[in-house]
């Protein structure tokens, strides 16, 4: 029997990418064209080829139209902007992700510029950064939100259900997942403390914490004896580490085994909060195939 205290991403994904499909279908028969996913991917690395492509598998296995484009590592940063530039005139196309790393030779902040901010499904877009920072609480969600931290509101209201007035730390501030969690978490009527290197005494902030979300890239940071009991613990790292027979392991930021007997729930690593950023790009190309047609947003 599944531990009730483990948060399957996976279970919440499966339900969130039903729902897409559902979504889809229903946008479909109103006679709107199919919402468009095109990927684009600079170079050959094996495993953007894999990501690229299991989101292209996906998106066609919802009923969207998938559109891949693979440049040489030669490309110039002025043909993958003209690319981008056609794409954004394309009304076939309702989402666009660049697979990241670029090569180095293109500026990668000027590329996501260049993306059309409705159109912009991994909500890196600074106008949706913006956008982001300044909603009003309980104000609706009608623009493009970052992947990962929409997975881990989702995850904490599957978990814990109403999270107005509890106490979420936050431990990172990085642009793409720290500091959108934060506002997220904010929107939802939580008390936020946002920690990260220079934060003094981070063990005693957790321990005062209903919710801890961890997102630095240090294998098994957050220890056990950390986390007050019955507290909800969300793990978004992601680090592979040797083990003693000479392979390696996948763990989180957070130590899963001391952490288990103590919280009241927490997100595996894997398994947790990876499928839930790829459900969440298919779910926001729905929403911005819906915003083309001039419909209203599904709720998140």
């Amino acid at each position: 029997m599944a531990d009730a205290r483990v948060i399957d991403g996976k279970a919440i994904a499966a339900g969130l990418r039903q729902r897409v499909g559902a979504g889809v279908a229903e946008l479909v028969a109103t006679g709107a064209p199919k919402p468009g996913l095109a990927t684009v991917l600079v170079g050959a690395d094996p495993a953007s080829q894999v990501y690229v492509r299991s989101k292209g598998k996906l998106a066609a296995e919802l009923g969207m139209a998938s559109f891949d484009h693979r440049l040489a590592a030669g490309t110039t940063e002025a043909d993958l902007l003209a690319l981008i530039a056609r794409l954004n005139a394309d009304p076939a196309v309702n989402g666009i992700l660049v697979q990241l790393p670029l090569p180095r030779h293109i500026d990668t902040a000027r590329v996501l510029l260049a993306v059309d901010p409705a159109k912009d499904v991994d909500g890196f877009h600074p106008i949706n950064v913006g956008r982001l920072g300044s909603i009003a609480a309980g104000a609706p969600l009608d623009f493009p939100v970052p992947c990962t931290p929409l997975g881990v509101s989702m995850m904490l209201q599957h978990a814990r259900g109403a999270l107005a007035g509890l106490h979420a730390v936050v431990i990172g501030r990085s642009n793409l997942v720290g500091r959108p969690v934060a506002q997220l978490l904010l929107r939802a009527d939580c008390t936020v403390t946002i920690t990260h290197s220079r934060t003094r005494d981070l063990p005693g902030l957790c321990r005062l914490a209903d919710i801890v979300v961890v997102a630095i890239g240090r294998p098994e940071f957050v220890r056990g004896d950390w986390i007050k009991p019955g507290a909800t613990v969300i793990d978004v790292g992601i680090n592979r580490v040797a083990t003693a027979d000479g392979k390696s392991r996948l763990v989180g930021d957070a130590a899963f085994d001391e952490i288990l007997p103590v919280a009241g729930h927490i997100s595996p690593v894997p398994g947790g909060v990876g499928p839930m950023t790829v459900a969440c790009l298919m779910f926001n190309t729905l929403q911005a195939a819906r915003r083309a047609a001039g419909l209203a947003m599904v709720a998140a």
